[in-house]
């Protein structure tokens, strides 16, 4: 996102092209999620895991010595796709190294720091390279580290599957979530330009509706699913997943809002902005290994609803903004208060969706929660751009801009009263033993010891 505009410029691609830079990732991972962690369950996760790594490294090369915007949009539409492979695979390795309690909440939390290491890391050294080296470098540096990655994952992971694997691979099932969920992120994707009501938003979202009722019936009668409807009735699992959405549309949603605040209106460059936004991820990854204690002790519930009013808070206070405003008045604080909730926040979503899977079912599983995240960020993104373009009034300088971005953060606010409602309706206090024993089984499941 930091190296968007020089790119833009360098590639000679107009304002509509460029967004597809962007789109074309989120579509394709998001598409391709359940279907890559299937794939892990099936295959091998750390077959699939190093797959995914490799093909992201191709992609990331291609897309630092891309020569035209073309290009550049299919190696991010196959990074995408490559994302799809490594991002579910990772968080089921994860969840079947380490036994379910406190142990496997410390890991997650982990996961959700790490997160947060990595954003900062992001803002920070990508804001460099893009104003020193230039845009290219953002790419071409993911490379040797990716190679790295490859190099040492046979060293440090055991190959793992799920121990069901007779049975035929549900191609029916595969197709249709698939393109249900290209066509779900496609509509949002456009919903700014095209308008929510046209034609086109409602013909994609009708289309995604019908893929998705005929991918339930699917399900329901195969005899080896993609997913299996036991999984989703589990109340833990649906809540779970709902709160994540929630949750992205409210980070996603933020930090699109935030990035227009501070580099358009206030005119910071693009390093400057990330080391200012940068306390948000690092009281993220705090907060995340905080949660993680707290979520063992009391359950999830609460912890999640603390949570959401403290990403509610950080929302209502940036949505005080003002075009003669500065750092620490009008965005610190905001984030200081953002931070912790998304940390902890995320870490016990994620252990609420993904409590009581048995081992043969975590690919899927994780790549549901992660989609979760994803769908919900393109929600978030659509919403709170159209928001801004609504409330922004003419002639649409700083002082007009800084009101339409008041109102996004506002409707941040509303995305997080949305997660409130889910998590008092749908998440227990803690996690139970749930019925997914009703799926099929040939052998008992056990955590994979690490």
């Amino acid at each position: 996102m930091l190296a968007l505009p020089s790119l833009t410029a360098d590639l000679g691609m107009s304002a509509g092209t460029a967004q597809w830079v962007l789109s074309a990732k989120l579509l394709t991972f998001g598409g391709f999620l359940l279907l890559g962690g299937r794939a892990a369950d099936r295959l091998g996760r750390r077959r699939v895991f190093m797959t995914g790594t490799l093909l992201f490294m191709v992609s990331s090369g291609v897309c630092g010595f891309a020569w035209n915007g073309e290009v550049m949009i299919i190696a991010r539409a196959l990074g995408g796709a490559a994302a799809a492979l490594m991002v579910p695979t990772a968080l089921s390795i994860l969840m079947n190294a380490f036994p379910e309690g406190r142990s496997r909440n410390m890991a997650l939390a982990g996961w959700a720091g790490i997160g947060g290491i990595g954003a900062t890391a992001g803002l920070l050294i990508g804001g460099l390279l893009t104003q020193s080296l230039g845009w290219q470098w953002v790419f071409i540096i993911n490379v040797p580290i990716l190679a790295l990655v490859v190099l040492f994952t046979p060293m440090f992971v055991r190959e793992s599957r799920g121990a069901q694997r007779e049975g035929t691979y549900d191609l029916a099932g595969a197709l249709t979530s698939t393109v249900a969920m290209v066509a779900i992120i496609l509509a949002v994707s456009q919903a700014t330009d095209a308008g929510w009501g046209s034609a086109s938003t409602l013909g994609l979202f009708g289309i995604a509706a019908l893929l998705v009722v005929l991918f339930l019936v699917i399900e329901r009668r195969s005899s080896s699913p993609l997913l299996p409807i036991a999984l989703l009735r589990k109340g833990s699992m649906a809540g779970g997943n709902l709160v994540a959405l929630t949750m992205g549309m409210t980070v996603f949603g933020l930090s699109v809002t935030i990035s227009q605040y501070a580099q358009v209106v206030l005119g910071y460059g693009p390093l400057k902005f990330g080391v200012m936004q940068s306390v948000m991820p690092m009281l993220a990854f705090a907060g995340a290994y905080v949660g993680q204690t707290v979520v063992t002790k009391i359950g999830f519930r609460p912890v999640v609803g603390a949570c959401l009013v403290l990403m509610g808070a950080g929302c209502f206070l940036l949505s005080f903004v003002r075009a003669e405003g500065s750092y620490v008045p009008d965005m610190l604080w905001g984030l200081v208060v953002f931070g912790p909730g998304l940390g902890a926040g995320t870490a016990a979503a994620s252990v609420a969706a993904l409590a009581k899977v048995p081992e043969r079912a975590s690919g899927v599983a994780s790549g549901l929660n992660v989609a979760a995240l994803q769908v919900g960020g393109a929600f978030g993104v659509a919403v709170v751009t159209s928001v801004t373009t609504m409330f922004t009034p003419a002639p649409g300088g700083p002082a007009e801009l800084a009101q339409g971005l008041g109102a996004a953060f506002v409707a941040c606010v509303a995305f997080v009263l949305i997660g409130l409602v889910v998590t008092l309706t749908m998440l227990r206090g803690k996690a139970r033993t749930a019925d997914v024993e009703k799926l099929p089984v040939k052998e008992k499941d056990l955590p994979l010891a690490s």
